[in-house]
Protein backbone atom coordinates (compact mmCIF):
# COMPACT_ATOMS: atom_id res chain seq x y z
CA UNK A 1 0.00 0.00 0.00
CA UNK A 2 2.63 2.55 1.03
CA UNK A 3 4.77 1.85 -2.03
CA UNK A 4 1.86 2.41 -4.41
CA UNK A 5 0.78 5.48 -2.47
CA UNK A 6 4.30 6.92 -2.70
CA UNK A 7 4.58 6.30 -6.44
CA UNK A 8 1.18 7.92 -7.00
CA UNK A 9 2.11 10.89 -4.82
CA UNK A 10 5.49 11.36 -6.51
CA UNK A 11 4.01 11.11 -9.99
CA UNK A 12 1.06 13.34 -9.15
CA UNK A 13 3.29 15.97 -7.55
CA UNK A 14 4.40 17.10 -11.00
CA UNK A 15 0.80 17.85 -12.00
CA UNK A 16 -0.74 19.32 -8.82
CA UNK A 17 -2.70 22.43 -9.82
CA UNK A 18 -0.45 22.66 -12.90
CA UNK A 19 -3.01 22.02 -15.62
CA UNK A 20 -0.54 22.96 -18.32
CA UNK A 21 1.46 19.82 -17.49
CA UNK A 22 -1.41 17.44 -18.28
CA UNK A 23 0.02 16.79 -21.77
CA UNK A 24 2.79 14.85 -20.02
CA UNK A 25 0.39 12.44 -18.30
CA UNK A 26 1.55 9.35 -20.20
CA UNK A 27 3.34 7.56 -17.32
CA UNK A 28 6.66 7.79 -19.15
CA UNK A 29 8.43 9.79 -16.43
CA UNK A 30 8.15 11.78 -13.25
CA UNK A 31 7.71 15.31 -14.54
CA UNK A 32 9.33 18.36 -12.96
CA UNK A 33 6.89 20.60 -11.13
CA UNK A 34 6.93 24.08 -12.72
CA UNK A 35 6.33 26.25 -9.64
CA UNK A 36 8.76 25.22 -6.92
CA UNK A 37 11.85 23.09 -6.57
CA UNK A 38 10.88 19.46 -6.19
CA UNK A 39 13.15 16.74 -7.53
CA UNK A 40 11.14 14.60 -9.98
CA UNK A 41 10.26 11.28 -8.40
CA UNK A 42 10.19 12.63 -4.84
CA UNK A 43 7.15 11.92 -2.74
CA UNK A 44 5.57 14.68 -0.66
CA UNK A 45 3.52 15.22 2.49
CA UNK A 46 0.83 12.72 1.43
CA UNK A 47 3.32 9.87 1.73
CA UNK A 48 5.35 11.19 4.64
CA UNK A 49 2.31 11.66 6.86
CA UNK A 50 0.92 8.27 5.81
CA UNK A 51 4.22 6.74 6.90
CA UNK A 52 3.88 8.53 10.24
CA UNK A 53 0.40 7.04 10.70
CA UNK A 54 1.60 3.57 9.67
CA UNK A 55 4.48 3.71 12.15
CA UNK A 56 2.06 4.27 15.02
CA UNK A 57 0.00 1.28 13.85
CA UNK A 58 3.04 -1.00 13.47
CA UNK A 59 4.39 0.03 16.87
CA UNK A 60 0.98 -0.74 18.41
CA UNK A 61 1.35 2.52 20.29
CA UNK A 62 -1.53 4.24 22.03
CA UNK A 63 -3.81 5.81 19.42
CA UNK A 64 -3.91 9.26 20.94
CA UNK A 65 -3.51 12.77 19.51
CA UNK A 66 -0.24 13.13 21.42
CA UNK A 67 1.30 9.97 19.97
CA UNK A 68 0.10 10.71 16.44
CA UNK A 69 1.25 14.34 16.50
CA UNK A 70 4.65 13.27 17.75
CA UNK A 71 4.89 10.80 14.87
CA UNK A 72 3.99 13.54 12.37
CA UNK A 73 6.78 15.76 13.72
CA UNK A 74 9.33 12.96 13.94
CA UNK A 75 8.72 11.82 10.36
CA UNK A 76 9.17 15.37 9.09
CA UNK A 77 12.27 16.16 11.15
CA UNK A 78 14.21 13.13 9.98
CA UNK A 79 13.53 13.83 6.30
CA UNK A 80 12.28 17.31 5.45
CA UNK A 81 10.20 17.22 2.29
CA UNK A 82 8.83 19.82 -0.06
CA UNK A 83 5.16 19.55 -0.96
CA UNK A 84 3.61 20.56 2.35
CA UNK A 85 1.46 23.68 2.37
CA UNK A 86 3.86 26.57 2.96
CA UNK A 87 2.55 27.62 6.38
CA UNK A 88 2.34 24.04 7.62
CA UNK A 89 5.89 23.34 6.43
CA UNK A 90 7.22 26.30 8.43
CA UNK A 91 5.08 25.26 11.38
CA UNK A 92 6.75 21.82 11.38
CA UNK A 93 10.19 23.38 11.04
CA UNK A 94 9.64 25.52 14.13
CA UNK A 95 8.04 23.12 16.60
CA UNK A 96 10.12 20.51 18.50
CA UNK A 97 7.59 17.79 19.24
CA UNK A 98 4.01 16.56 19.21
CA UNK A 99 3.08 18.33 22.43
CA UNK A 100 3.85 21.74 20.94
CA UNK A 101 2.17 20.65 17.69
CA UNK A 102 -1.09 20.15 19.56
CA UNK A 103 -0.69 23.36 21.54
CA UNK A 104 -0.15 25.57 18.50
CA UNK A 105 -2.08 23.93 15.65
CA UNK A 106 -5.38 25.39 14.47
CA UNK A 107 -7.41 22.23 13.80
CA UNK A 108 -10.13 23.87 11.72
CA UNK A 109 -9.24 22.81 8.17
CA UNK A 110 -11.75 21.13 5.86
CA UNK A 111 -9.16 20.36 3.19
CA UNK A 112 -7.62 17.03 2.20
CA UNK A 113 -4.73 16.72 4.66
CA UNK A 114 -6.43 14.26 7.02
CA UNK A 115 -7.74 12.13 4.13
CA UNK A 116 -4.41 11.86 2.30
CA UNK A 117 -2.76 10.13 5.29
CA UNK A 118 -5.67 7.88 6.30
CA UNK A 119 -5.23 4.83 4.06
CA UNK A 120 -3.10 2.75 6.48
CA UNK A 121 -5.90 2.96 9.05
CA UNK A 122 -7.92 0.60 6.86
CA UNK A 123 -5.89 -2.29 8.29
CA UNK A 124 -7.94 -2.23 11.47
CA UNK A 125 -10.33 -5.20 11.63
CA UNK A 126 -13.78 -3.58 11.64
CA UNK A 127 -15.38 -0.52 10.03
CA UNK A 128 -16.20 0.79 13.49
CA UNK A 129 -12.56 0.63 14.59
CA UNK A 130 -11.47 2.27 11.33
CA UNK A 131 -13.96 5.10 11.84
CA UNK A 132 -12.84 5.65 15.43
CA UNK A 133 -9.14 5.72 14.53
CA UNK A 134 -9.62 7.88 11.43
CA UNK A 135 -11.69 10.37 13.41
CA UNK A 136 -9.06 10.73 16.13
CA UNK A 137 -6.22 11.32 13.69
CA UNK A 138 -8.27 13.70 11.53
CA UNK A 139 -9.36 15.86 14.45
CA UNK A 140 -5.75 16.75 15.21
CA UNK A 141 -5.62 19.04 12.16
CA UNK A 142 -9.04 18.82 10.47
CA UNK A 143 -11.61 18.91 13.25
CA UNK A 144 -14.48 19.83 10.95
CA UNK A 145 -17.33 17.67 9.61
CA UNK A 146 -15.91 17.68 6.07
CA UNK A 147 -12.35 17.08 7.22
CA UNK A 148 -13.29 14.13 9.41
CA UNK A 149 -15.71 12.59 6.89
CA UNK A 150 -13.07 12.75 4.17
CA UNK A 151 -10.53 10.97 6.37
CA UNK A 152 -13.04 8.31 7.39
CA UNK A 153 -14.03 7.66 3.78
CA UNK A 154 -10.40 7.36 2.66
CA UNK A 155 -9.61 4.90 5.46
CA UNK A 156 -12.73 2.84 4.74
CA UNK A 157 -11.74 2.60 1.06
CA UNK A 158 -8.61 0.63 1.86
CA UNK A 159 -10.44 -1.35 4.56
CA UNK A 160 -13.07 -2.42 2.01
CA UNK A 161 -10.46 -3.98 -0.23
CA UNK A 162 -8.13 -5.36 2.43
CA UNK A 163 -10.98 -7.40 3.90
CA UNK A 164 -12.62 -8.17 0.52
CA UNK A 165 -15.99 -6.77 1.56
CA UNK A 166 -17.39 -6.52 -1.98
CA UNK A 167 -16.82 -5.73 -5.62
CA UNK A 168 -15.15 -2.43 -6.42
CA UNK A 169 -18.22 -1.30 -8.35
CA UNK A 170 -20.03 -1.30 -4.99
CA UNK A 171 -17.42 0.74 -3.14
CA UNK A 172 -19.53 3.89 -3.14
CA UNK A 173 -22.54 2.06 -1.73
CA UNK A 174 -20.40 0.62 1.05
CA UNK A 175 -19.10 4.04 2.04
CA UNK A 176 -22.59 5.54 2.07
CA UNK A 177 -23.49 3.05 4.79
CA UNK A 178 -20.91 4.52 7.16
CA UNK A 179 -20.19 8.14 6.27
CA UNK A 180 -22.24 10.97 4.84
CA UNK A 181 -21.46 11.87 1.23
CA UNK A 182 -22.38 11.28 -2.40
CA UNK A 183 -19.76 8.57 -2.77
CA UNK A 184 -21.52 6.67 -5.56
CA UNK A 185 -21.92 9.75 -7.77
CA UNK A 186 -19.18 9.94 -10.44
CA UNK A 187 -16.80 12.87 -10.12
CA UNK A 188 -16.33 14.79 -13.36
CA UNK A 189 -14.84 18.18 -12.42
CA UNK A 190 -11.43 19.58 -11.54
CA UNK A 191 -10.48 18.59 -8.01
CA UNK A 192 -10.13 21.52 -5.62
CA UNK A 193 -8.74 21.50 -2.10
CA UNK A 194 -11.63 20.01 -0.11
CA UNK A 195 -10.99 16.49 1.13
CA UNK A 196 -14.31 15.09 -0.01
CA UNK A 197 -13.50 16.19 -3.56
CA UNK A 198 -10.28 14.17 -3.58
CA UNK A 199 -12.19 11.21 -2.14
CA UNK A 200 -14.97 11.43 -4.72
CA UNK A 201 -12.49 11.58 -7.59
CA UNK A 202 -10.45 8.71 -6.15
CA UNK A 203 -13.55 6.54 -5.70
CA UNK A 204 -14.68 7.27 -9.26
CA UNK A 205 -11.27 6.33 -10.63
CA UNK A 206 -11.02 3.12 -8.59
CA UNK A 207 -14.46 1.96 -9.64
CA UNK A 208 -13.87 2.44 -13.38
CA UNK A 209 -10.28 1.21 -13.83
CA UNK A 210 -8.88 -2.30 -13.78
CA UNK A 211 -5.11 -1.75 -13.66
CA UNK A 212 -2.83 0.37 -11.53
CA UNK A 213 -1.41 2.20 -14.53
CA UNK A 214 -4.87 3.13 -15.85
CA UNK A 215 -5.92 4.15 -12.36
CA UNK A 216 -2.94 6.47 -11.90
CA UNK A 217 -3.39 8.12 -15.28
CA UNK A 218 -7.11 8.60 -14.69
CA UNK A 219 -6.50 10.27 -11.31
CA UNK A 220 -4.13 12.79 -12.88
CA UNK A 221 -6.56 13.53 -15.72
CA UNK A 222 -9.01 15.17 -13.30
CA UNK A 223 -6.54 18.07 -12.85
CA UNK A 224 -6.28 20.07 -9.65
CA UNK A 225 -5.18 18.41 -6.40
CA UNK A 226 -4.27 15.25 -8.25
CA UNK A 227 -1.37 13.99 -6.15
CA UNK A 228 -3.81 13.56 -3.27
CA UNK A 229 -6.41 11.92 -5.52
CA UNK A 230 -3.79 9.51 -6.80
CA UNK A 231 -2.38 8.75 -3.34
CA UNK A 232 -5.82 7.90 -1.96
CA UNK A 233 -6.87 5.90 -5.02
CA UNK A 234 -3.70 3.84 -5.45
CA UNK A 235 -3.41 3.10 -1.75
CA UNK A 236 -6.89 1.59 -1.88
CA UNK A 237 -6.50 0.10 -5.35
CA UNK A 238 -3.33 -1.72 -4.35
CA UNK A 239 -5.47 -3.80 -1.97
CA UNK A 240 -8.08 -4.74 -4.59
CA UNK A 241 -7.98 -8.16 -6.26
CA UNK A 242 -9.81 -6.62 -9.24
CA UNK A 243 -7.01 -4.20 -10.11
CA UNK A 244 -3.99 -5.70 -11.85
CA UNK A 245 -0.36 -4.71 -11.32
CA UNK A 246 0.72 -5.61 -14.86
CA UNK A 247 2.47 -2.97 -16.96
CA UNK A 248 5.50 -0.73 -16.59
CA UNK A 249 6.95 2.32 -18.30
CA UNK A 250 10.03 1.51 -20.33
CA UNK A 251 13.32 3.03 -21.24
CA UNK A 252 13.13 6.62 -20.02
CA UNK A 253 14.99 8.47 -17.30
CA UNK A 254 12.86 9.07 -14.18
CA UNK A 255 10.38 6.53 -15.52
CA UNK A 256 7.28 5.92 -13.46
CA UNK A 257 6.78 2.17 -13.08
CA UNK A 258 4.29 0.23 -11.03
CA UNK A 259 7.30 -1.63 -9.67
CA UNK A 260 9.72 1.27 -9.22
CA UNK A 261 9.72 3.19 -5.94
CA UNK A 262 10.21 6.96 -5.91
CA UNK A 263 12.92 8.81 -4.08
Amino acid sequence: MLLELAIADAYGAGFEYADEMIVNNDLSLYVEYPRFRLIPGSYTDDTQMSIAVAEVIVAQAAWTPEVLADSFVRAFKRDRREGYARNFYHFLVEIPDGQEFLTKIRPDSNKSGAAMRAAPIGIYPTPEKVIEAATIQAAITHNTPDGINAAVAAALMSHYFIYQLGAKRKLGEFLKGYVSGEWSKPWEAKVKSKGWMSDRAAITAVMRNDSMSELLQDCIAFTGDVDTVAAIALAAGSCSEEITRVGTCKGKRNSCSELEPPA
